[in-house]
């Protein structure tokens, strides 16, 4: 089948919206003929929010020196551990700011110090935190995913990914890693054995076009490695950041851009539904527009919530919105395996 260009993807933001569903949807069944929608049920944990990127769409970081600024003891971050698993969890997303005083050692001994306590999936650590850890401890981004897989950490999230476009980057996030660190970590990830997630985080300063290239650029990244083994675009939501001015994008265009990313991205299997920032409802209906995946129970999740968008859902309640759309929920795994 022949694929899909960067400008006839861009044009696709034109279309009728239900035409646009009608076409993901079928490509959605081609890829999952089963009428199955996965899910999986872990807890978000942020170990600290002291970072030193100070993003302009992020309300969760604070300076060192803030009032609320904390970093987790290990004590606290063993008994979120403990409370996951006695709800079912089976992963861990663990993700933080870019502190300053924290190198290697400090992550090979949380991830060894999890790892020897429990046997939970460690999905942590975005390509912008390998960076600042690389950087702080003079290793080489080789050496550095090498020694955190070492010491315990299974699979890495797509987070930090924004916008793959330089332009963007400068604007939103000028202090975080450029598109070709993200891209070439994420790489060097999947040469390692690493499997990842890929994300795009949308709806502020980029314009289609800048969509589509972001989409574009891990494409051709998977066609080299077939590392990723999902997509997850979301909203920006602006309340309490630095991008408060800007109006949060509505459902049609998030279901349009989901559409979209299924359609463009013909070699990532899964595609995952943001009901975190949609709601519930906009979720379910995303499983009409090329999603095959409700993400995470999200047993806890602070960085959207500081938006004070703050969406829950009890394990129940994901299942029963699969089933109402004529769907069969199944648990899985990071490697989207049926548990």
């Amino acid at each position: 089948m022949e694929r899909i260009t960067k400008e006839e993807a861009t044009g696709l933001f034109e279309w009728d919206l239900l035409i646009l569903g009608h076409l993901a949807n079928s490509i959605r069944q081609r890829m999952h003929p089963e009428p199955v929608v996965t899910y999986i049920v872990d807890r978000n944990i942020n170990y600290t929010n002291i970072c030193i990127s100070g993003c302009k769409f992020c309300a969760f970081w604070r300076k060192k020196e803030a009032e609320n600024a904390y970093l987790l003891s290990f004590q606290e971050l063993f008994k979120k551990i403990e409370e996951t698993i006695a709800l079912g969890g089976i992963q861990i997303l663990l993700q933080g700011g870019l502190h300053p005083d924290l190198d290697i050692g400090f992550y090979e001994d949380m991830l060894s110090g999890i790892k020897g306590r429990y046997p939970i999936h460690i999905h942590g650590l975005s390509a912008p935190e390998i960076t600042h850890i690389a950087k702080n401890s003079n290793l080489s981004i080789k050496e550095t995913l090498l020694r955190l897989k070492n010491a315990g950490l299974d699979s890495i999230p797509g987070g930090g990914a924004e916008i793959l476009v330089e332009r963007v980057r400068k604007k939103i996030s000028p202090n975080k890693c450029d598109t070709s660190t993200w891209l070439n970590i994420m790489e060097i990830a999947h040469r390692l054995g690493i499997k990842t997630t890929a994300t795009m985080m949308f709806g502020h300063i980029e314009t289609y076009a800048e969509r589509i290239e972001h989409m574009s650029k891990i494409r051709a990244l998977q066609d080299k490695t077939h590392g990723f083994t999902a997509f997850i675009p979301w909203t920006f939501q602006p309340r309490n950041t630095a991008l408060n001015h800007i109006r949060a994008v509505g459902a049609v265009e998030y279901l349009k851009t989901l559409a979209i990313s299924r359609i463009v991205l013909d070699n990532i299997p899964n595609i995952q539904a943001s009901w975190v920032t949609q709601g519930p409802k906009i979720g379910q209906i995303s499983l009409f527009f090329g999603a095959n995946d409700m993400g995470s129970l999200m047993i806890e999740e602070n960085v959207v919530a500081a938006t004070g968008v703050s969406f829950k859902l009890k394990e129940e309640e994901i299942r029963y919105l699969i089933k109402d759309a004529g769907l069969r929920p199944q648990r899985r795994n990071m490697r989207y395996e049926w548990v």
